[in-house]
């Protein structure tokens, strides 16, 4: 019949039954498997609610967030019932995901946007709502006052139940690496002639959009007017700051021309860091209760040293908790005479006595010259009370400045004191809500909010 066939009509077809008796049936004795195949698709039917247990740590954050006070940012959304504009997101999504992020050691607002996307935890906190990095920052670094009236109310809180006594307090500094480069400082003559140049390349922006205005899009051309004036405005803040610099070289012996700022961040200054090394960065200060280890006070310092640092951070835990704390534990770092002096009238200061070059002498002795508050600290830490007292100091401060390095606050990717404090208000909110959960969870609530049905277990 084959042979009845057109010539060529099937020319180039495969001969299925040739190729089937030529085929070799395998081996016997090779395993017999199933390989993945990706790209099938599924449909998986499910809620963002079940891919949480109910202890999950994004439903205590959400818990404790649902509580707060957040009028204030309430205050500032511009979208009302029954008028236009773009609905804005709800702060509690903002809020949580940051605080969430924190505890998670996620600490830029792309990585925070990226997750919103891939992980669960960040998906059942958004709720289907969708936040992108832009977004995220501004959240960030416009609602300092609300981080710290949320502070406040949570030390507050646990002040009514009894889980902060404010018997004893301890301070300490952590200094963080700024978003700031070695090479941004220049001296005053180099940031003039930067200047001249940033005000020269905003006029030139400015006379090439009135010209050629259809040589780029008006997008493309506002973004590089906005980066040419924000880069002004950059040095301006630095010239500003250099008096400020110039002191403190003379303070330290040298000479005022040798003060440098930087172009980057005005407000970024080099310290002296842990491993010995100087490079740009913010001195962060914790004050935390010793009983409970919560944090009560915050900080974000543009100098290295901590001297000047005690009597603010005393003022501030006052106005926050109505009361001043019994004991005041702080490093040899902090006591200077005049800070003691004035802190005296709050609290008891302990802290190491400096000691004497001569060696005969007495550290623990008032000396002439001395003021009250001086000399009695002097014999105070002579005792063997105070020096018991004192060690609660290491394992209270020193805790909670490793755990915030632990959560990622060794590197900053904001710029501004402003922008920096927002930053440790978010470190020292999230170290306080798990400081709740263990310590008193029922202020954490039942854990039923809008998008959650079910109970928050500690």
């Amino acid at each position: 019949m084959a042979d009845d066939l057109q010539p060529g009509l099937f020319d180039g077809v495969p001969d299925l039954l040739a190729q089937a008796e030529q085929r070799q049936a395998p081996p016997p004795g090779v395993a017999r498997v199933r390989w993945p195949n990706r790209t099938q698709r599924e449909l998986r039917p499910s809620d963002l609610d079940s891919l949480l247990p109910e202890e999950h740590r994004a439903r205590v954050v959400w818990a404790w967030v649902e509580q707060a006070d957040l009028s204030r940012m309430y205050a500032d959304i511009r979208a009302v019932e029954g008028g236009s504009g773009r609905t804005a997101i709800a702060p509690e999504i903002l809020f949580a995901l940051w605080l969430y992020a924190t505890l998670d050691g996620v600490g830029t607002a792309r990585s925070v946007a990226r997750l919103t996307q891939a992980h669960d935890a960040y998906r059942w906190i958004c709720g289907g709502v969708q936040v992108n990095h832009h977004t995220l920052s501004d959240f960030r670094s416009a609602h300092g006052e609300t981080f710290e009236a949320v502070l406040t109310d949570s030390v507050a809180a646990l002040m009514a139940v009894g889980a902060v006594t404010l018997k004893r307090v301890a301070q300490d500094g952590v200094r963080i690496r700024a978003s700031a480069g070695a090479a941004s400082f220049r001296r005053g003559e180099t940031l003039e002639r930067c200047l001249e140049e940033a005000r020269a390349q905003v006029a030139a922006l400015k006379q090439q959009a009135e010209e050629n205005s259809g040589a780029r899009t008006r997008r493309q051309q506002a973004a590089r007017e906005r980066a040419a004036r924000e880069r002004r405005e950059r040095i301006e803040q630095a010239l500003e700051r250099l008096p400020e610099l110039a002191e403190i070289k003379a303070k330290q012996g040298k000479p005022r021309e040798q003060a440098r700022a930087s172009t980057t961040d005005a407000e970024a200054t080099v310290m002296k860091m842990g491993d010995g090394g100087f490079r740009p960065a913010y001195n962060g200060q914790y004050a935390t209760d010793t009983a409970s280890q919560v944090v009560v006070g915050v900080a974000a310092v543009t100098v290295g040293t901590d001297m000047a640092q005690l009597l603010p951070m005393i003022e501030q835990v006052e106005e926050r908790c109505g009361q001043s704390p019994d004991e005041w534990l702080v490093d040899g770092g902090y006591p200077a005479h005049d800070q003691l002096d004035r802190a005296g009238a709050h609290t008891l200061v302990y802290a190491p006595v400096p000691k004497p070059k001569d060696a005969a002498t007495d550290p623990h002795v008032a000396k002439d010259g001395d003021s009250a508050a001086v000399g009695a600290w002097r014999e105070r830490m002579g005792t063997d009370a105070a020096k018991a007292i004192y060690k609660k100091r290491a394992a209270t401060a020193e805790c909670v400045n490793a755990q915030a390095r632990e959560r990622g606050l060794t590197r900053l990717r904001v710029r501004g004191a402003a922008k920096v404090r927002c930053v440790l208000l978010l470190h020292a909110l999230a170290h306080n809500l798990m400081r709740t959960l263990a310590l008193a969870p029922s202020l954490l609530g039942d854990g039923k909010g809008a998008s959650s049905g079910t109970t928050v277990t500690a």
